[in-house]
């Protein structure tokens, strides 16, 4: 016998994980969201994963021919990015942020602490969600040495480094 949803997310909820803005484009449309369902896969090729909800509006714009998406990792000072790619729903979300676009065509946050710009490898349905691999065609490290934002026990977290030795 399997466990409810509720106690799966109930427990899911204590494993703490990075914040992503995944930006889409197609040919007919671009799109962003907020992701912590986000892994790499493999180095070689240089594979990483992103899992959506059937029920977004991302999902049918990942499902077209052609379209790109990119991983935008955000540091600890952009909560206020996260907040408006999963909570605005009528107006542009790209109103705010420094965005570029890179190999793909797919927007990257310039001040991301890291980006991955990626063509689809495979698309695989999971449940009610889907996941999406993404073959890395171009990358940077804008931030190298900044906290991550962090998402953990329903809220966001900051990453303590404390004072370097």
């Amino acid at each position: 016998m399997r466990i409810s949803s509720e106690s799966f997310k109930d427990t899911l909820r204590h494993f703490p994980s990075g914040v992503t803005i995944v930006t889409i484009k197609s040919d007919t449309q671009v799109h962003g969201l907020t992701v912590s369902a986000f892994a790499s896969v493999s180095p070689d090729p240089p594979l990483i994963m992103v899992v959506i909800d059937h029920r977004h509006k991302a999902y049918p714009i990942l499902e077209e021919v052609g379209a790109v998406f990119a991983v935008n990792i955000l540091g600890q000072d952009q909560e206020y990015l996260s907040q408006r790619f999963s909570l605005v729903t009528d107006e542009d979300r790209f109103q705010e942020g420094d965005w570029d676009s890179a190999v793909t065509g797919a927007p990257v946050l310039r001040d991301a602490l890291a980006w991955m710009d990626c063509t689809i490898f495979g698309r695989y349905s999971a449940g009610t969600h889907h996941i999406y691999l993404g073959e890395v065609q171009a990358s940077k490290v804008a931030r190298p040495d900044e906290s991550p934002l962090i998402y953990w026990n329903r809220d966001y977290r900051h990453l303590d480094l404390g004072a370097e030795g």
